[in-house]
């Protein structure tokens, strides 16, 4: 699933299904967008050894992660310095982070971390793939589709 050739390809609000499990450990992109619905968004993420996802918080945004392999340490709170929850998770463990709070996950493995997200309402654009944290954070044009459906703006805040 790490080259353009195999990934899930996202298809927009139409009926899909795929083995996630697999996609997801196969995925060795930073981020690939799996499915983009009307309300919620699928995307893989792949965490390098000593990476991490990125302090941020989406203040309209719920998030659901699940790990399907490697080993991390996420952090929550009401503030960018007030991280209050930390709980070490690896494979089957899932992450809630609810819209609003600070977060974090921090590959503290010996391997990739293998992660799926659940957005909603939707974050990125359909079908994007970003190679790594740094080519994600220098994209401009990563906006959900128009037909999602979204609340009045509300900009990300980052660490």
């Amino acid at each position: 699933m790490g080259n353009a050739s195999t990934r899930i390809k996202d298809i927009g609000p139409q009926p899909q299904a795929f083995d996630i499990e697999s996609a997801t450990k196969e995925n060795s992109n930073y981020r690939s967008v799996a499915w983009s619905g009307r309300f919620l968004q699928v995307t893989l993420m792949s965490i390098p050894v000593g990476g991490d996802i990125g302090l941020e918080a989406h203040p309209q945004t719920d998030q659901f992660l699940r790990l399907d392999a490697g080993r991390g340490l996420v952090q929550m709170g009401a503030a960018k310095d007030n991280l209050t929850f930390e709980k070490e998770v690896s494979d089957g463990w899932c992450v809630l982070v609810p819209a609003g709070t600070w977060h974090n996950i921090t590959n503290t493995g010996t391997t990739p971390m293998q992660v799926y997200a659940i957005y909603a309402p939707a974050h990125h654009a359909p079908d994007k793939v970003q190679a790594t944290a740094t080519a994600a954070e220098a994209d401009k044009h990563d906006a959900p589709a128009t037909w999602s459906e979204q609340p009045k703006p509300v900009p990300d805040k980052h660490g």
